[in-house]
């Protein structure tokens, strides 16, 4: 009997991951079909993505993508780690109403947060237009621009606004691990602030600041829906380029460049899981 209950578990386990892992295996190997069909295999080919790399529109999406999640997480990652900090120093009765206020983002839906952050930007926009034309009127010497529209900048401002929670939650957990003598007895001998944060804060956290900060460039590269609510017309991301072709006919470069974007992902976390290990194996040495 149990050993029957533990070939149904396996069974059903496997299906579970036939049925999310199969159509991204299809999708991996008609990639490199020699023809456009996604259903007839007629030979391996690189053509596909060879016409990937000369597509401008791809290319631009691609570029818009890497700058804005690399400077996302850049800046997600200081602020999260010194509001990680603020929170750590706080008292647990005001600590955890705000901490709890950091996870609603995360457990939010993404249309609700792109929305409510679209809406936000453009009241925003309509206040420094009110603002901007008074200023201009009033004077001469310096011209404001009056109209704002959605773009780079905010597309920018909302991946920092959801990475951050992210990060707090990545780092928070290290500040509790970290003893808390260390710092008192660095400014004992002589440390400013800055330098125990250099010298003693920042070594103990740094797997968490990594952790977070990987976590983050993950979240950004492959997010759609709050992109999609705040990028306007003059910018676009990769997710939202792909989002655009699949509405006319599914172009095998779909394939080539999904492949890719999964092998992405598939490395960071690999990278995230190996950190974790080693740490862990550190951990367990210095504990023995």
């Amino acid at each position: 009997m149990k050993r029957k209950g533990t070939f149904l578990s396996r069974l059903f386990m496997a299906l579970v991951f036939v049925f999310l892992y199969a159509p991204i295996a299809l999708l991996i190997i008609f990639s490199f079909n020699a023809g456009s069909s996604n259903t007839v295999w007629k030979g391996f080919s690189l053509d596909w993505y060879g016409k990937l790399f000369h597509n401008r529109l791809i290319m631009q999406s691609v570029y818009t993508t890497l700058l804005v999640s690399l400077l996302a997480t850049v800046i997600a990652t200081v602020a999260g780690t010194f509001a990680a900090i603020g929170f750590y120093a706080m008292r647990r009765r005001v600590r955890q109403p705000l901490m709890t206020v950091n996870n609603i983002p995360m457990m939010n839906a993404d249309i609700v947060t792109g929305v409510s952050l679209c809406l936000f930007f453009v009241a925003v926009f309509n206040g420094w237009h009110g603002f901007a034309v008074w200023f201009n009127q009033a004077q001469r010497l310096f011209i404001l621009e009056e109209n704002l529209h959605l773009g780079f900048g905010t597309l920018l401002i909302a991946h920092i606004g959801f990475n951050i929670p992210y990060v707090i939650l990545s780092v928070g957990p290290k500040l509790r691990q970290m003893d808390k003598n260390l710092v008192d007895a660095a400014q004992d001998l002589g440390c400013t602030w800055m330098q125990a944060f250099r010298k003693v804060i920042l070594p103990e956290i740094m797997p968490g600041i990594v952790s977070g900060a990987l976590t983050a460039f993950t979240m950004s590269i492959d997010d759609f829906v709050i992109s999609y609510f705040t990028a306007g017309s003059s910018a676009s991301t990769l997710a939202m380029t792909i989002y655009g072709m699949t509405k006319k006919r599914v172009s095998p470069q779909i394939n080539a460049i999904s492949t890719l974007l999964f092998l992405t992902v598939l490395i960071l976390l690999a990278i995230v899981n190996l950190r974790e290990a080693r740490q862990e194996r550190l951990s367990a040495r210095r504990a023995g």
